[in-house]
C-alpha cells in the first residue's frame, strides 16, 4: 500500500468534506478606473489573464506596471488567492486559474479582465495553495470549469456557476503528500519534455542539413514552367453553403498536413461553374500564396471535389517520370526555393507568390531515381518530426497524458456522506 493510500485509509476512511467555492471563499474584482496613462506610467506590478493561462502556480515577477495612487481602493493579491481568467478565445482556455503559492514580496495587482476568490479565514488554513494549484488545473475541475462558460467567437465565464462548483478538501496531510508526489512527478515530466524538446530540435537541424544539402547538388537546373502548371484560387468570394463541396483557404494548411475538418461549402452547381484553376485534383501540391505560411507546400492526397480560394494555389506536375511530386515539395520547403521567393518579396509591402515569377524560378532537377531516394531520407525525417501519432511529438504528448492521468487520480476523492 502506497503512502497516500495508508493517509486516506486513515484520515479519511468514508470520504471527505466538499464546500462550495462560495462556501469558502469571496470573490474581488481586478482592476477597475484606470485609463491607457496609468499603465504608460506605473509604480505598481500587475498582472493579466496572460499570465494566468501558462501557470498554475501564478508567475509574481510580472513586468507590467500600472499607477496606483496611494488613496485607492484597489485589492492587491494576497497568498493563496485563486486568481481566474474571465474571459477566452478558447473554450478549452475559459475560466484559466492560478493559484498564489508564495506570499508576495510588494503590492500587485490583477488585470480588469481576471478576478479573484479569497479563502475567508474559517477555511483559510484548511487548504495547502500548492494542492489547490493542482486541483484547479485537474481534468475534473476544468470539465466543469467549461460548463460554466458560454458564447461563440469569445468564451465568457459565468461566475455564478462558477461559485456553486464544489472542491474536496481533504485532511492536511493527505493534501501534503498529493503535493509531494504531483511535484515530484511535474518536475520529472518537465525533465523528460526537455530532453525530448532537445532531441526534436536536433533532428529538426539533421532535416535542414539534408534537406540544403541533397538540394544543392551540382544537377540539370529546369525552370519552374517546364515542369509544372501553376493554378491560384478563386479570386472572389463564392456564396457558402451549410453541406456541399468543400472549399478552403490558406487557414487550413498547417504544418504539414491539409486540415479538412474546419471548411466551408459551396453548392455543386458553383463548384461547376468554377474555373480549373481552383480545383485541385490528386497528386496537385498546394501552397500557401500570403502571409507568414507563404510558400508552405503540402500534396492533395484524396479524389474528393474540392475549391479553393485565392490565398493557396497549387502546382501540377507536368510530366511524372521528370519529377516526383514530393521532390518537388521537399524543394519548395529548402532554401533553394525560399531564397527565390526572398528576391522577388523582400521590398514588397505585402507579400504574395506571384505565378508570373514563379513560373522562371530554378529547381535542380537529378534522375529521378535520385529524387525517389532524396524523398525516401527526407520522409523519414519528416515522419520522426511532424508526423501526431509516431515519433517525438508523439512521446511528448504521452508524457503530458501520463501526467495528467496521476493527476486526476491523485485528486478524485469520495464526498463524505452526511445525515444534512
Amino acid at each position: 500500500m502506497s503512502k497516500i493510500e495508508q493517509l486516506i485509509k486513515e484520515k479519511c476512511p468514508n470520504g471527505v468534506k466538499f464546500y462550495k467555492l462560495s462556501e469558502i471563499s469571496e470573490k474581488f474584482t481586478g482592476l477597475s478606473g484606470k485609463t491607457k496613462a496609468d499603465f504608460e506610467n506605473g509604480n505598481c506590478r500587475y498582472i493579466s489573464y496572460t499570465n494566468l493561462y501558462n501557470n498554475p502556480s501564478i508567475d509574481l515577477k510580472a513586468n507590467d506596471y500600472v499607477n496606483i495612487k496611494s488613496n485607492e481602493k484597489q485589492n492587491d493579491i494576497k497568498f493563496k488567492d485563486i486568481l481566474i481568467a474571465g474571459s477566452s478565445e478558447n473554450l478549452e482556455d475559459s475560466g484559466m486559474i492560478s493559484v498564489v503559492t508564495n506570499k508576495p514580496s510588494e503590492k500587485i495587482y490583477l488585470n480588469s479582465f481576471c478576478f479573484g476568490l479569497r479563502l475567508t479565514p474559517k477555511y483559510f488554513d484548511l487548504y495547502n495553495a500548492d494542492f489547490l494549484k493542482h486541483l484547479f488545473r485537474s481534468k475534473i475541475f476544468r470539465s466543469q470549469i467549461i460548463r460554466c462558460s458560454f458564447g461563440v467567437t469569445r468564451y465568457n465565464l459565468s461566475k455564478d456557476k462558477l461559485l456553486k462548483i464544489k472542491i474536496p478538501c481533504p485532511p492536511m496531510e493527505v493534501q501534503e503528500e498529493v503535493v509531494k508526489i504531483l511535484d515530484k512527478f511535474s518536475e520529472l515530466e518537465a525533465e523528460l519534455e526537455a530532453e525530448l524538446e532537445a532531441e526534436l530540435e536536433t533532428r529538426k537541424n539533421q532535416y535542414k542539413f539534408w534537406l540544403e544539402k541533397l538540394f544543392n547538388k551540382n544537377n540539370k537546373f529546369e525552370k519552374l514552367k517546364d515542369i509544372a502548371d501553376i493554378y491560384l484560387g478563386l479570386t472572389h468570394t463564392p456564396t457558402y453553403v451549410d453541406n456541399g463541396i468543400k472549399f478552403i483557404s490558406s487557414a487550413n494548411i498547417s504544418k504539414n498536413f491539409l486540415d479538412l475538418k474546419n471548411v466551408k461549402y459551396i453548392s455543386e452547381k458553383e463548384y461547376k461553374e468554377m474555373t480549373p484553376n481552383a480545383k485541385p485534383q490528386k497528386g496537385d501540391i498546394l501552397f500557401v500564396r500570403v502571409g507568414s505560411n507563404l510558400g508552405h507546400p503540402v500534396i492533395f492526397n484524396s479524389n474528393e471535389k474540392i475549391g479553393i480560394f485565392v490565398s493557396i494555389g497549387f502546382l501540377r506536375v507536368k510530366d511524372t517520370k521528370l519529377i516526383d511530386n514530393k521532390y518537388l515539395k521537399y524543394w519548395m520547403n529548402s532554401n533553394n526555393f525560399m531564397s527565390q521567393v526572398k528576391s522577388k518579396t523582400q521590398n514588397a509591402p505585402k507579400a504574395n507568390l506571384n505565378s508570373t515569377w514563379m513560373r522562371e524560378f530554378k529547381i535542380s532537377i537529378p534522375p529521378l531515381q535520385e529524387q525517389e531516394r532524396i524523398v525516401k531520407i527526407l520522409d523519414k525525417f519528416d515522419k520522426l518530426i511532424n508526423d501526431i501519432s509516431e515519433g517525438i511529438p508523439a512521446e511528448i504528448k504521452a508524457r503530458r497524458k501520463q501526467y495528467e492521468y496521476y493527476r486526476n487520480k491523485l485528486l478524485s476523492f469520495e464526498e463524505l456522506k452526511t445525515n444534512d
